[in-house]
Formats: structure tokens, sequence, C-alpha cells
């Protein structure tokens, strides 16, 4: 289950290990789950031949997450250009108040803040490219590095329609009216949705995979909407604790069409139709 290559490396970079096995559920990368001679457990994730950046940018995003303190992330062990090595944490089932310390932790997660709009480095969202190039304020950058940046990928792609094409520059020409009172960057996980949030043995949540930048904390909470998996008392507890500005009903769509155009860019199909609602939603 494991090559004599990343053996190698990770016996480089952690020491001896004992065994490894496969994990099932990764869309992109192979997972493994390694046992090191010291007794530590791991989680690996590996591809043959991974973006060269690919893992040492989700290793600064999960260790970007982690330094708020808000909400766990796996604890990153060892990073290279072929495997990203995390403590590998056992799944459990949810506490009694896990939602509400989700809601919670998220909250603190965003008020932690972020240095401006953007990133320092560009990363990935699944296995599209992320330009984070920081712009000076919110609409500018949701605006072109957001949904100009996927636009472009599914023009050049060959699926971008008529109409979301012509929607799309409309939105983008008011994009100052439509984004909401402005707020300082908060941190944001990125990439949001379900299989993202997961639980440990102890019951508390657990964040995943972030695609990370500075930004405006209602992308988080709008892509969460937008596949499900987070009971309404995530929101509540969110909301308790850092109540949204007014008319942030009115802003989800706005929010969802850049993980909506991300899917059209990886998946095509259905989500162009999806697109195409939620910028006639906005219009």
């Amino acid at each position: 289950m494991i090559s004599e290559r990343l053996r190698a490396e990770l016996e480089a970079a952690l020491g001896p290990v004992r065994d490894a096995r496969g994990l099932g559920g990764g869309s992109i990368n192979q997972a493994l789950a390694v046992r090191l001679a010291d007794g530590r457990a791991v989680f690996v994730k590996t591809l043959p031949s991974p973006p060269r950046t690919m893992y040492p940018r989700e290793a600064e995003g999960l260790r970007w997450l982690g330094e708020a303190g808000a909400l766990r992330v796996p604890e990153v062990l060892a990073v290279s250009e072929r495997f990203l090595a995390l403590e590998l944490i056992e799944p459990g089932r949810p506490a009694r108040d896990h939602d509400e310390r989700l809601g919670r932790g998220l909250a603190a997660l965003h008020r932690a803040g972020a240095p401006g709009f953007g990133f320092a480095n560009d990363n990935f969202i699944g296995s599209l490219p992320q330009d984070n190039h920081a712009e000076a304020d919110w609409p500018t950058f949701y605006a072109s590095r957001r949904l100009e940046a996927q636009l472009r990928m599914a023009v050049d792609g060959r699926r971008a329609s008529p109409a979301m094409r012509r929607d799309m520059a409309a939105l983008i020409a008011r994009i100052d009216a439509v984004v909401g009172p402005a707020e300082p960057p908060s941190r944001l996980h990125g990439d949001l949705w379900g299989g993202n949030a997961h639980v440990a043995g102890d019951g508390s949540p657990v964040l995943i995979d972030p695609a990370v930048y500075g930004g405006h904390r209602e992308v988080d909470l709008a892509m969460m909407r937008l596949f499900g998996g987070f009971s309404g008392r995530v929101f509540d507890a969110y909301d308790e604790a850092w109540p949204l500005a007014p008319g942030w009903r009115d802003r989800i769509p706005l929010y969802q069409l850049y993980p909506l155009m991300v899917h059209v860019n990886l998946f095509g199909g259905s989500y162009v139709g999806q697109v195409e609602r939620a910028l006639r939603a906005l219009a």
C-alpha cells in the first residue's frame, strides 16, 4: 500500500514506518493511515505527480487556521512536494454540544482576522489553483480574484454559457452595491462544505482541507448552506457569537457563486445552470 520511495521520504522526516493501509473517501489524493515504530498514527496524503506547491500550501493553511486557537485542525507533522503528513484524528460521534461549539468556534476563527483581503501565497481549492493576490478592498478582491478568475477559467475550458458571461459581467460592474457593509478581513477556511468538517473521537469539531485566505466571513457561511451538512444550531450559535450584518440572506447567492464556479470548472454539467440561476437571483 506504500511505495518504497514514499516510505523512504516518510522515514527521513518522521522515523521508521511500522505499517500502512489505504483509506477511502478522497476525491483527489491517495490517503494512507501510517503507523510509525514509535507508536504515532499518521494520516498521509499523496499523489504520484501533484502540483509542486499543493501540499506545502495546504500545510501553510492548516497552520494558519490552527494559530487562531478557535477550532481544532490536524497538526502538520511533515510536508514535501509529494506528501502531506498530519496527525491521524480518529473519528467519533458528535458531542451533545458539538454544533454549538462549531458555530462559536467558527465565529472565533473569523474574528481572528487576516492581514488583508487575500493571502501571502496562492493555494488550491480542490485541484484548482486559487489566486490570493491581495487587493485593497473586499469588492475588488471578490470580483477580480474570485469571480473573474473562475469565469476566465470557464471561458478557456468552454464551459461558460453566453448567459453566464453576460450576467457575470453585469454583476461585477455593480459589485460595490451588492457585497454588503464593509468589514475587516476574516480568517476564512475557504472550502467549508460538510465533508471538510469532521468529528474527533472526543466529539469535538475538526476542520480539514482548507483553501485559506482573508475575506468576508459570509463566504464560509454561504458555502456551508450550499451543499448542506450543517444544522441550524450551528448557524444560531454563530449568530449569537457574532451577528451578521442586515441583508445577509440576500447575499447568500452572491457568495455561493464562487464555489459554484469552482464546480463548473471541475465538473461542468448541472453546475452551469446553478450559476445561471444564482446570477438571475442577483440581477
